[in-house]
């Protein structure tokens, strides 16, 4: 596995498809940059989901957000973009993510993505 930012998200079996219960991540180091000055805007990265079939690799995942470094997005692009890309990679049944990005221009602002999957797989 590459120890690079990549953009794919790996996955392995989900050892108690059967059941459902929760995974949570927060990777409160993420970067992006602002579209519209270029400066970095930084954030915390809280994802919560209940897998399917398949659950996310954690390096793949560490890998993923830090792709997003030198990207310009807007906080409600990106938030929305993590939650397509996990949804496309990940298929859960649940997924909750939640960019929680510090104050730019006076402003704090928190993003949060909500999709309820299908049923079991």
């Amino acid at each position: 596995m590459s120890t690079s930012p990549q953009q794919n998200l790996e996955t392995f079996a989900n050892p108690q498809p059967a059941r459902d219960y929760e995974v949570r991540f927060e990777c409160p180091e993420f970067t992006c940059v602002c579209p519209k000055t270029g400066q970095p805007d930084f954030a915390t990265i809280r994802i919560r989901y209940v897998p399917d079939a398949v659950c996310v690799e954690l390096k793949s995942l560490k890998l993923y957000l830090w792709s997003f470094r030198d990207v310009g997005a807007f906080h409600e692009a990106v938030t929305n973009r993590i939650a397509d890309e996990f949804i496309a990679a990940v298929a859960p049944r649940r997924l909750v993510v939640e960019g929680d990005f510090l104050v730019r221009g006076g402003i704090h602002t928190v993003v949060e993505v909500r999709y309820e999957g299908g049923g079991r797989g």
